[in-house]
């Protein structure tokens, strides 16, 4: 198995970069600044939870110890936004739940900051994702779960080419009720040329 993490991987002017804890303050100034744009889509804990909330870095921390473990891939997204600038804090994409073995498999989710929406940054940054871990990771399937109502997320989906797969009732606990999920999922011999590539060609 290749070097786990840190990994930070580049594509035009998108970037995967490791979360960092020094992004804390760009993080919640998105999140806040916007947080009508993210409040219906945020997973929450279901009541009588036991698990003990986590302050930003803590999670970094926390996320940074499983991703040297193998269990996921905590990238900040940072977009380039005049050629030749410095790149910014733009979103966030995870991949989690890597299992290896005769499961090999993993689950994306991603939010961007509504600023930077529809400029086609997370489409190319799944893209990304997806050719690090069907080429280096060896995995063999990735899945994204979003709430029907979600139709930025949706097309996301649908435009990096992930296959409907079908809905799941009361899937994930979001914005504090237990929500349906359409499930979308790619395996890695429907791309054997990449993701990115058949993003940015068609082929």
């Amino acid at each position: 198995m290749p070097q786990y993490w840190p990994v930070t991987l580049t594509e035009g002017r998108v970037t995967l970069r490791p979360l960092r804890v020094r992004d804390e303050a760009e993080w919640h100034q998105i999140r806040r600044g916007a947080s009508e744009w993210f409040r219906p889509w945020d997973a929450t804990k279901p009541g009588g939870s036991k698990e003990t909330p986590l302050n930003f870095a803590q999670m970094v921390r926390r996320n940074r110890t499983q991703a040297k473990m193998g269990r996921m891939l905590p990238w900040a997204v940072c977009y380039e936004s005049t050629l030749g600038q410095e790149s910014v804090f733009a979103g966030q994409l995870t991949v989690s739940g890597i299992a290896h073995g005769s499961a090999s498999w993993g689950m994306i989710g991603y939010w961007i900051s509504p600023r930077w929406a529809g400029r086609g940054i997370i489409p190319l940054a799944v893209a990304m994702a997806c050719d690090y871990c069907f080429q280096e990771l060896g995995l063999h399937r990735l899945e994204i779960a979003i709430r029907p109502e979600n139709g930025n997320s949706l097309a996301v989906a649908r435009k990096v080419g992930f296959r409907h797969e079908g809905l799941r009732q009361r899937y994930m606990h979001v914005a504090g009720d237990w929500r349906d999920h359409e499930m979308f999922a790619l395996h890695s011999e429907e791309v054997p040329s990449g993701v990115v590539k058949r993003l940015l060609t068609g082929d």
